[in-house]
């Protein structure tokens, strides 16, 4: 489309500002606040100080709670705004900005020696046989660093480290020599923690206050998810506290998926799914030096969907075989590592459409949608049913300071809670090896997160073996659609006092009838041959569309309707839809989608289009319309289009949205040939304030019109 208008960009650099209220006060403590702050004091954080010191340091999350947690880890607000300046203060004098790296030099030369916060890496200079340190904003390098302090973070080899540095100034008449003097350097990571007092003071909270404080360390409001959403967040988390995981999440843009492998722990490292390297990833065959693999605890590939991207067919081959054996070769030696697998990226199509058209790797490149591959992911987070990111779900209580957490995570990787639900519980007897060893890492991870103190219930035992078994089927059902060779496997688990309990995924009981195609065995062990699929509860009543047949579209009414203001019982419903019913492409012009409950008129119009097409079906709308001159209501009409494209891309409707070159005139056009030219647009209600209990919220025929015009015409359809 010509003209398109760019709402990511514009909404992106629109965000709405602070609302003015004083940094350090967000209301009084909860009583779970309370509780946090009496058993780990000094050890959380309140999560939203974070964003209020940050400014435009462009540093991740557990550099600045590192700082918070020296001087801001109380509930006294008097301490809390006296840590926020001192903080703010340390940040203002310490931390380079590249822009002001010049400045920072002059400060060490004439100082002679400065403290820094930088990002350092190392490399080994060859010719000259000793290591030198690069500062990523600083911008300089060549900076000599002793073997004692390699030795002791070598992961300043491999990605760079945030580091608190003194850096010193000292020139020489050698032009070979650096000026540059490394005095002191100190990682931003914590040196020690009793893991003895974390297990007694969990003790002290219910399984529900945990996970909620679990889930504000990660920086979000636990009260704006479910216990589900709250579940798939802390499997996130699993890669720190499992050796050699692998996990997948594939979904839509802004849910946040790589938000913790780039801010939530030291030990976790984000890189591009483009830029991945067999050197850089596992070993470098000319100087011996190990990859992102041997230092990290956790791997996450960012962007990895995309199914035209080129993949080197020796790292897909190289990763199969770690990801498998925990293992990978340097020439003839063969190496061990213990780091995890976290592949992340987004999907484009619906999770119905995915499955009535291919699967749910479909966006996987090529050399990855491999069975092979695949099976050897242990879970698979579900994108698709993680909300987008929103400013109001984040946190303004206490959660763990993240170096803090990241480091109880991180020794909790020797333990191994895989066997806790066999006293209960056994697994199916056709489950095979490898989907047992999924299943029980992920079940081991969510024990130690949740109940590392090992005290769980049979129910609360249950609940996560579930869940587990959830995430692996959802890898091998859809590892049976790409290989028929493969054998399907019945998911479930026997309680010991008798009884079998079947485990399906979510989107098998929303689409049963796209999720068993082709009449064969079905993932759960049962025949599906000349049955029809089983209508879940949680099946929507429209998954299966009323399309109007070519022959009732002809015969639909031709020509000019005329409505009376204060007229009811018009809706889209009967006006529009049966126009528009069976349209692929649609094409809407009114220069009038500005205000609030203009784009509640375009949500309802779009809700009738998804509610009436399969769900696995999808629809282009293109609209037309005309942005609002004043920029105090641009950026809000900006966003408001925005959230709406969003909104229908999760029902199967791909929205696009160019400015309208026709002035005032406002019309529908399908591909199916109808036009219909509407007077007012979508604009024929007549404004009321009623709230939620007005009948007229909730239908539209209950609501008064404004005097509007219609005129329907019938024109040859575009594709037949």
């Amino acid at each position: 489309m010509s003209d398109d208008i760019d709402l990511t960009k514009t909404t992106l650099a629109e965000e709405p500002a602070d609302s003015g209220m004083p940094e350090a006060a967000s209301g009084e403590p909860t009583a779970l606040d309370r509780k946090i702050n009496q058993y780990f004091g000094g050890a959380v954080v309140r999560k939203d100080l974070v964003k209020t010191v940050k400014g435009n340091a462009i540093v991740p999350s557990y550099v600045l709670e590192y700082l918070l947690g020296q001087y801001a880890a109380s509930d006294d607000e008097a301490t809390i705004q006296a840590g926020i300046d001192r903080v703010r203060d340390i940040l203002a004098q310490h931390y380079v900005h590249r822009n002001e790296s010049e400045l920072v030099k002059s400060k060490i030369k004439e100082r002679g020696r400065y403290r820094i916060i930088d990002k350092v890496s190392v490399t080994l200079n060859e010719k000259d046989d000793v290591y030198q340190a690069s500062f990523a904003n600083l911008g300089i390098s060549g900076v000599i660093v002793d073997s004692a302090t390699l030795n002791a973070h070598q992961k300043l080899l491999v990605g760079g480290v945030w580091c608190l540095c003194d850096v010193e100034y000292f020139h020489t008449e050698d032009a070979r020599a650096s000026p540059w003097i490394l005095g002191s350097l100190k990682p931003i990571q914590m040196s020690n923690f009793d893991y003895d007092a974390y297990l007694s003071a969990r003790a002290e909270f219910t399984s529900d206050e945990w996970i909620d404080l679990l889930v504000q360390s990660i920086g979000f409001d636990p009260e704006m998810f479910g216990r589900r959403a709250k579940l798939l967040q802390l499997v996130r988390l699993i890669p720190f506290v499992e050796r050699n995981y692998n996990l997948v999440e594939l979904g839509p843009k802004g849910t946040g998926k790589s938000h913790i492998y780039s801010e939530f722990s030291p030990h976790g490292m984000l890189i591009s799914g483009g830029e991945v390297t067999v050197p850089k990833l596992f070993v470098n065959n000319a100087n011996g030096r190990l990859g992102l693999v041997g230092y990290w605890d956790v791997v996450a590939f960012d962007e990895f969907a995309g199914k035209k991207k080129r993949t080197d067919k020796a790292i897909v081959d190289i990763m199969k075989n770690y990801m498998a054996n925990k293992s990978f070769s340097r020439g003839v030696e063969t190496l061990g590592a213990e780091a995890s697998m976290v592949f992340i990226g987004n999907t484009s199509h619906t999770v119905p459409y995915m499955l009535k058209n291919s699967d749910l790797f479909d966006e996987l490149p090529e050399s990855y949608h491999d069975p092979a591959f695949l099976d050897r992911l242990h879970f698979y987070i579900p994108g698709w049913e993680v909300d987008t990111i929103r400013s109001e779900m984040f946190s303004n209580g206490y959660g763990f300071v993240v170096d803090y957490i990241a480091e109880v995570l991180k020794s909790m990787r020797n333990l191994d809670y895989s066997d806790r639900y066999q006293q209960h519980f056994t697994l199916g007897s056709d489950i095979s090896t490898r989907d047992r060893d999924g299943i029980h890492k992920t079940f081991s991870g969510l024990m130690k997160l949740i109940y590392p103190h090992g005290d769980a219930t049979a129910e609360q035992i249950e609940e996560l073996l579930r869940f587990a078994i959830e995430g692996r089927k959802r890898v091998k059902d859809q590892i049976l659609r790409i290989d028929a060779t493969m054998t399907a496997v019945k998911f479930g688990y026997n309680s010991v006092s008798g009884g079998w309990s079947t485990v399906t995924t979510l989107e098998e009981d929303e689409y049963p009838g796209h999720y068993h195609r082709g009449g064969s065995v079905t993932p759960t062990g049962e025949a599906s041959a000349g049955t029809e699929a089983p209508m879940s509860s949680t099946t929507p009543t429209s998954s299966v569309p009323v399309l109007v047949p070519e022959s009732v579209q002809a015969d639909l009414y031709h020509g000019q309707r005329d409505f009376v203001e204060n007229q009811r019982g018009i809706s889209y419903e009967t006006l529009l839809m049966p126009y528009l019913q069976g349209a692929t492409e649609i094409e809407l012009h009114d220069p009038y989608i500005r205000l609030g409950h203009q784009g509640r008129n375009l949500v309802e119009l779009l809700a009738l289009i998804a509610a009436a097409k399969d769900p696995a079906d999808e629809v282009t709308f293109n609209l037309f319309t005309v942005l609002d001159d004043d920029p105090e209501y641009q950026p809000k009409q900006l966003r408001m289009l925005n959230d709406i494209v969003q909104g229908a891309a999760q029902q199967g409707i791909k929205v696009n949205v160019a400015k309208d070159p026709g002035g005032h005139d406002r019309w529908i056009r399908t591909d199916t040939g109808w036009r219909v030219n509407l007077g007012r647009g979508l604009d024929i209600f007549q404004k009321s304030d009623g709230g939620w209990f007005d009948f007229g919220t909730s239908r539209q025929e209950f609501r008064q019109v404004r005097a509007f015009g219609v005129t329907y015409i019938r024109d040859e359809p575009e594709h037949g």
